[in-house]
């Protein structure tokens, strides 16, 4: 090797010596999330990787469709759910990491109607709910495995208004599918979370189903089993700081309180 050619040599390593600590340890970290979440994901993203220098890879569907991923061997680092039941299921299965489950966030569900000013609706046990459908449908997520489907489904039935409309229910693969039904107007109404109403200009909230009418809607987050790395902690940490509480309050979700 040349004078010059070792030269050079000595200054890439020293360069490399001098670049920042964030830069070398900057990791990659794949997080599989309720399609509910599908916008403050967006700016949790966009939050995380400013603050970390790590890269967030946010995979959005059906928390029924996600568990089944994970279940075949998906690549998931971190796993947030939209209701406890889909997390019991892997946590049973020991593909969860013990002690990192945490519960997140809550929710409401809503009933929404196609426009952007439509009348508001008393929903209670004596309404007619298939009078409003007056032959259209009723957009929901799917309601035996989707968990907006299944608290929908859930309120319905407490309410004794499920037997009378169970016939006319349009299921979507996931709440944000169930939510342009209704945006697009091929369904009149629907039943989302009140997070996702606010995605849309298309549609307005006519009533929110009462809390004690469904189980309680918990987001809990986890990491997933075997999973480790220094980036997957910093951001299960970051999950329940502020910035991220920023984020979820912006669309509306209410932060659990530790």
């Amino acid at each position: 090797m040349s004078l010059t050619s070792t030269r050079r040599a000595i200054a890439a390593i020293l360069a490399a010596a001098l670049l920042p600590a964030t830069i070398a340890r900057a990791d990659s970290v794949t997080v599989f999330a309720a399609a509910s979440m599908t916008n403050a994901m967006q700016d949790v993203e966009d939050r995380f990787e400013a603050a970390s220098g790590h890269e967030l890879v946010v995979s959005l569907a059906g928390s029924s469709a996600l568990a089944r991923q994970i279940q075949l061997g998906a690549p998931a680092d971190v796993f947030i759910s939209a209701n406890p039941g889909w997390m019991d299921t892997l946590e049973s299965e020991g593909l969860i990491a013990e002690g990192t489950r945490f519960d997140l966030l809550n929710n409401a569900i809503v009933l929404i109607a196609h426009g952007s000013d439509a009348p508001q609706v008393d929903i209670g046990p004596g309404m007619d709910m298939a009078g409003l459908l007056d032959g259209g449908r009723l957009a929901m997520a799917m309601v035996d495995a989707v968990p907006a489907g299944i608290y929908g489904k859930a309120s319905l039935t407490s309410l004794g208004l499920w037997d009378g409309i169970a016939r006319d229910v349009a299921q979507a693969d996931n709440v944000r599918a169930a939510l342009a039904l209704v945006a697009t107007g091929e369904a009149p109404y629907g039943i989302v979370y009140a997070t996702d109403a606010s995605a849309s200009d298309n549609v307005t909230v006519v009533g929110t189903f009462p809390a004690e009418s469904h189980p309680p809607i918990v987001y809990p987050a986890a990491r997933i089993a075997g999973r480790e790395s220094e980036a997957v902690a910093t951001f299960l940490e970051f999950l329940r700081g502020p910035e991220a509480r920023t984020a979820f309050e912006r669309q509306g979700f209410i932060v659990v309180q530790e």
